[in-house]
């Protein structure tokens, strides 16, 4: 994990049971006799995620509707740090002002941006429900409400357009696309993830997530061109166009989108453990 991320260290289950007593009913013992969360139940992922977000960030109270994507926090904040790492190569204002496509009904990264960096957000998402929850996230905490705008994209076809106002300007842009490109294939990955984690086909995925959250047609590489694509035409309203990539086989098809335009870009390792993650950004 980035050095500043203060997930690198185990999780103190004591400090997070006394800012969310709730999470006491979910600890149990590893074959190690160590404390720790069935990773397995989506319920318990939740309440973990309360825990950190009082513990650590101090949000009074976060929840998502049923079935939406529950996010490993940890993972959420290595984005964020590292988009501060690739922020202070420029000579910024004052004031950060960033803006996440497809936000959801978890707001997690502008919660992430806000409470870390103290950096204004503005989240977007296609899903009528998931902006409501998202505003809910943030109405219960006055910083949060202060600093975050929730809007709607209502026209399915666009991603910055609508969104972005005349005059408007963001140092950076965020996503965490859609990567798998059917329903079919978000099923599959589903119960390899359910088997690793030794529970019954079938059993609720621990994350969850809705559809388009999920998967796209296309996938993440078609979704990644066509953001590259509309990018362009806000090219003097963003600094850093940045995305999470999934799948290390989307970068070629990614590549030769940037090349064609001719934008400038660079690939930002992450890791969590095992985990190799990536994200790319873009200007022009």
């Amino acid at each position: 994990m980035h050095p500043n991320n203060i997930h690198n260290e185990d999780y103190n289950f004591e400090e997070l049971v006394k800012a969310h007593p709730e999470l006491s009913d979910h600890i149990i013992a590893n074959n190690n006799s160590e404390e720790t969360i069935d990773f397995g139940n989506n319920q318990s992922v939740l309440h973990l995620n309360k825990a950190l977000l009082k513990r650590h960030y101090k949000v009074t109270d976060w929840n998502i509707p049923p079935k939406y994507l529950i996010p490993p926090i940890p993972g959420r904040a290595d984005y964020i740090h590292h988009l501060a790492d690739l922020l202070a190569e420029e000579k910024l204002t004052p004031e950060v002002k960033g803006l996440d496509i497809g936000v959801g009904a978890n707001c997690i990264y502008p919660i992430l941006g806000n409470s870390i960096y103290h950096w204004k957000m503005v989240g977007a998402d296609i899903d009528e429900n998931a902006v409501v929850a998202a505003q809910n996230n943030i109405n219960t905490t006055k910083k949060l409400s202060q600093n975050i705008e929730i809007r709607y994209q209502d026209d399915h076809s666009n991603m910055f357009k609508g969104i972005i106002k005349e005059g408007e300007y963001f140092n950076f842009s965020m996503c965490n696309p859609p990567f798998h490109s059917s329903k079919e294939e978000a099923a599959k990955t589903s119960r390899r993830k359910t088997k690793n984690l030794g529970r019954e086909i079938g059993s609720p995925l621990n994350f969850g997530g809705e559809s388009n959250e999920l998967w796209c047609n296309g996938g993440e590489a078609l979704f990644l061109k066509r953001m590259i694509k509309e990018s362009i035409n806000f090219k003097t309203q963003v600094g850093w166009f940045t995305s999470l990539i999934s799948k290390n086989e989307s970068l070629s098809k990614i590549y030769k989108q940037l090349d064609k335009l001719k934008a400038t870009y660079k690939v930002i390792p992450m890791s969590q453990g095992n985990k190799k993650s990536r994200f790319i950004a873009w200007k022009f």
